[in-house]
């Protein structure tokens, strides 16, 4: 086995010019075997400009089409920042000219869509990854170490989900995550997207059986959701809720509650720092003496990384196209699983919003 300088580089290709797409590129100039080899944009200069503003080798090919990045032999994969609405057509073409995908989420405006998508990389052979950052942070795998273990944290009890950020006037009149005919999910799908990640995360991936609207989401006059909350029930006593919102102040909280140890992150969807992460976890506490305070105290735990979560990101999805591409692997199915449970509960709780708060059973 090739040692990790010296595994083959994996070439990516890039569908335009989002604001995200500057971060995904950074993030693959970072990782130790991708490159980007190409960007396509509707407009030839806004490629040229974008590709010399944000770091892009010197060779990177610059196309002023979409297709002519697919057409591209030489392009392994591609990294997809699109509208949503968008997405169907493009991963699909992706996938008929063998090119692996890294998709923006959310993924697909309903599950329909998001299954002919993973139709299309399965019969082609091609590996599939949505571009979750935070699930591939180090702190995850350790917080998940965490919340397995009997003894610290016992069964699974609650668990509670924000992500919100305020935005200003003009984002509400012309972001395309607030346009009906680009991002109809609104919040629910940007935000929402993580929240109910991190609770099937929480969940070991196991679905709930309702979803559950909490109240009258807010909508723009032009039907997308800015804020919502929802809640989420499996058959047992276990239940989670989540706040998503483009309306209020910054939240990336998770709080989880076992029978035993409760854990509590504050910054789950981007660190504040780059290089470590924190969260806190507590087990079997109680109150101090005269109430004063919590015994044992909560824990602070920091994990450290040489390179930011989304380089980690690239990092693995290069790593299992490259096996594909220069050994004899298969793609690796998980992050399809994943992606299309987070998809089936967003349109759950779509489903709730639309029939009046009603509940909503989830099925797979």
């Amino acid at each position: 086995m090739a040692n990790e300088e010296t595994k083959p580089t994996i070439r990516f290709g890039i569908l335009g010019c989002a604001e995200i797409a500057k971060k995904v590129s950074r993030a693959i100039n970072l990782s130790p075997n991708a490159t980007i080899y190409a960007i396509g944009s509707r407009s030839l200069e806004k490629a040229k400009t974008f590709a010399a503003c944000n770091g892009f080798p010197t060779v990177a090919k610059v196309y002023g089409s979409y297709d002519e990045v697919l057409d591209d032999p030489d392009v392994d994969a591609l990294y997809v920042p699109l509208p949503t609405s968008l997405h169907l057509r493009w991963a699909i073409l992706a996938a008929q000219k063998k090119k692996h995908l890294l998709l923006e989420k959310p993924v697909a405006l309903n599950v329909g869509e998001l299954d002919k998508i993973l139709e299309a990389c399965e019969s082609n052979g091609l590996q599939y990854m949505d571009a979750t950052m935070w699930m591939h942070h180090p702190r995850t795998n350790k917080m998940f170490q965490f919340m397995s273990d009997p003894n610290l944290f016992g069964r699974l009890q609650s668990v509670h989900a924000t992500f919100s950020y305020g935005v200003n006037q003009h984002f509400l009149e012309n972001d395309i995550r607030v346009k009906p005919d680009l991002d109809a999910l609104g919040t629910l799908g940007d935000t929402g997207w993580y929240c109910v990640r991190a609770i099937l995360w929480a969940a070991n991936y196991e679905l709930p059986k309702t979803a559950k609207a909490l109240r009258k989401p807010t909508f723009n006059e032009k039907g997308v959701i800015l804020s919502c909350e929802a809640s989420l029930l499996w058959e047992d006593d276990r239940v989670a809720t989540f706040y998503c919102s483009f309306l209020s102040d910054m939240s990336m909280d998770i709080t989880v509650m076992g029978t035993k140890g409760s854990l509590r992150v504050h910054d789950y969807v981007i660190p504040n720092e780059e290089k470590e992460a924190f969260f806190h976890t507590n087990s079997n506490s109680y109150f101090g003496e005269l109430s004063t305070g919590w015994a044992p105290k909560p824990n602070e735990c920091i994990v450290k990384t040489d390179i930011p979560q989304e380089a980690l990101m690239v990092k693995e999805f290069a790593n299992l196209v490259g096996g594909i591409k220069f050994g004899d692997s298969k793609p690796e199915n998980k992050w399809s699983i994943i992606s299309r449970k987070t998809q089936v509960v967003i349109d759950a709780v779509k489903a709730s919003i639309d029939n009046g708060l009603q509940p909503v059973h989830i099925l797979y």
